[in-house]
């Protein structure tokens, strides 16, 4: 087995994977704050089993869902929607239709940067376990 292929460092790799997407995609909520009838997004978490498998993701970085931030948002056609919903449905929601609130976005993105670090960390202090107990370090 390789060293990639352990459950807990595909996990943490999953995750600082998660983290990176969603960096981009609350920068694109950031960029787009003046655009008109934009609605701000956000991914859904991956959650993950005691063997470190992910139960939200089925197929790597393309398939993570996205969550919808309010509820004017236009439904998938033919049943619910697989999107979880955003408890301030509608809040400051300016005249021209965005609905992003750079506050609550740059917050976001802060508490990312720093479930990053903590996930960049662990993997990298897990590798170095690993590399002690088989004498390369």
């Amino acid at each position: 087995m390789a060293i990639s292929d352990m459950p807990m460092l595909s996990a943490l790799r999953t995750k600082m994977q998660w983290h990176q997407e969603r960096q981009r995609v609350l920068a694109e909520n950031i960029s787009n704050s003046d655009t008109p009838n934009f609605r701000p997004r956000d991914l859904v978490e991956p959650k993950f089993d005691k063997a470190g498998n992910t139960s939200v993701i089925a197929g790597g970085m393309g398939s993570l869902p996205m969550m919808r931030a309010a509820g004017t948002n236009i439904l998938p056609t033919g049943g619910s929607a697989s999107f979880n919903q955003n408890s301030r449905v509608g809040y400051e929601t300016r005249p021209a239709g965005n609905a992003v609130n750079l506050e609550d976005e740059m917050l976001k993105v802060s508490a990312n940067q720093m479930d990053y670090a903590a996930a960049t960390s662990l993997y990298t202090r897990s590798l170095g376990l690993l590399k002690t107990a088989i004498g390369k370090r």
